[in-house]
């Protein structure tokens, strides 16, 4: 039977400012009303029935993960990697613990943050490939190509073997003339990144080409603890495990690779010019998401998150807006977005890592204004959700109800608090917020001192199982 892995790890900083290090692609719902990792799943209904699948994921974005894939009503298992170290552990994980109940799945990898239109051809391919994967052999879907993609590395194909064929060579990124080139031949794919394989297949083929991967992770999977929803390898083991990918590690490597061509009009959504590819468009060639006036513009995207953008007399643009920055670049350049994010980090600035607006597992808060000593913040409290109980040494809060009940711990003392009531905690007080409600609870919180910065946190007790910062 197939079980589903699907990889959710990633920044995506090339679709930057909207895909963000504590917020990226795979949780964004990009294309349609899912978020990429719904979609994800969502996808694999054509296969029929399978086994639960594995979600694999950083402890950042744990909370992600778990709260899409409730909002679907879908039932997997989420493994925690301590610290990336790329795709060749992260599947051996998924491996090792796909055999611990002593089954011996097929695995079918997949990135979360992929889009596909044609899904019934998706689905073909997959099942078409079950033979050769049961035969032992580590199934990789090459994309037919339909353009001269510099973006995408390239798999050539050998001699044929059963529906696929051999692996002949895997290539980097082309330049045009040469990606050109390989449209022209016939006899090469798109690298997907998509994989189908037996859990004992590939733990085989990686301990002949990477032993010292497939030890790490044996050693990482021996102290393995639950928690909620969610399954911790060993952290010291995993970090001693070398960094590596599985086309690196073992696809280039092992003789059993083989391609299955796969015509399902796909796309990694790894830049703005490919969004912009797979998204419908005006009669003048553009893409135009959120509050846009576009006069005498073609070919572009323009995608706004609330704020009106007006657009006239430009043609092959991508303009992106989010309520702290704003992304102005000609779609030939789309490709150099990384230079912003580089340099956004070098002078330790904070748009490259998180939005104004940062979901936490118990709702989601809006940093509405600041100033040398003051922050303010629209605070938003699910249903049922609570803060953890803390302190700070460096700032006093103003709580503001507008919306909801609140249940406030201040000090020594816990009360109710209603719309238009309020709160004052002073520095170094003890404090916590619920709500213990059934509609959403809202907060204007005002913070004074020296120092406002989210580190300036002492959690006490937290149900979220997040460590005192």
């Amino acid at each position: 039977m197939i079980k589903p892995v699907i990889m959710a790890g990633g920044s995506g900083t090339r679709l930057w400012p909207l895909s963000r290090a504590s917020h990226p692609k795979q949780f964004l719902s990009l294309y349609g009303q899912d978020s990429m990792l719904q979609a994800t799943v969502n996808r694999l209904s054509g296969l029929g029935d399978l086994e639960p699948s594995v979600t694999i994921c950083n402890e950042e974005h744990r909370f992600f993960v778990a709260e899409q894939l409730r909002d679907i009503d879908h039932v997997g298992s989420i493994i925690l990697e301590p610290v990336g170290r790329n795709t060749a552990p992260a599947i051996a994980l998924a491996a090792l613990s796909s055999l611990r109940d002593g089954n011996d799945p097929l695995l079918l990898v997949l990135a979360a943050d992929h889009v596909i239109l044609n899904e019934p051809n998706f689905t073909e391919s997959i099942l078409r490939a079950t033979s050769l994967a049961e035969e032992g052999k580590l199934v990789t879907f090459g994309i037919v190509a339909d353009s001269p993609q510099v973006g995408y590395g390239y798999i050539k194909r050998g001699a044929v073997e059963g529906i696929g064929f051999r692996v002949e060579s895997f290539v980097e990124k082309p330049s045009i003339d040469v990606a050109q080139q390989y449209l022209d031949s016939g006899g090469y794919y798109w690298n997907s990144g998509m994989f189908l394989f037996k859990a004992s297949s590939y733990l085989e083929e990686l301990e002949k080409h990477r032993p010292d991967i497939h030890s790490a992770c044996m050693l990482a999977m021996q102290n393995v603890t639950v928690d909620r929803d969610f399954l911790r390898v060993d952290k010291i083991a995993f970090e001693g495990c070398p960094s590596d990918s599985i086309d690196f590690a073992v696809m280039e490597k092992t003789k059993e690779a083989v391609v299955v061509p796969m015509d399902a009009s796909w796309s990694d959504i790894g830049s703005w010019t490919s969004l912009w590819s797979a998204s419908e468009k005006d009669s003048y060639g553009n893409s135009l998401t959120g509050d846009v006036i576009a006069f005498d513009t073609n070919n572009s995207l323009i995608r706004s998150d609330g704020k009106l953008i007006a657009a006239l007399g430009v043609d092959d643009l991508i303009v992106v807006s989010t309520k702290d920055s704003l992304l102005i670049a000609h779609k030939d350049r789309v490709q150099d977005v990384k230079l912003i994010t580089d340099k956004l980090m070098k002078d330790s600035r904070t748009e490259w890592e998180s939005h104004r607006e940062v979901y936490r597992p118990w709702g989601k808060y809006d940093s509405v204004d600041n100033g040398e000593r003051y922050q303010a913040k629209r605070i938003t409290v699910n249903p049922g959700a609570k803060l953890s109980v803390q302190m700070h040494h460096h700032r006093a809060e103003h709580w503001v109800v507008v919306s909801g009940t609140a249940k406030v711990t201040n000090g020594d003392k816990t009360f109710l608090l209603s719309e238009n009531e309020s709160t004052y905690i002073p520095i170094g007080t003890v404090h916590a917020l619920e709500n213990p409600g059934k509609v959403l609870l809202e907060i204007i919180e005002v913070q004074t001192g020296s120092y406002l910065g989210e580190d300036d946190i002492v959690r006490l007790c937290d149900l979220y199982g997040r460590v005192a910062e």
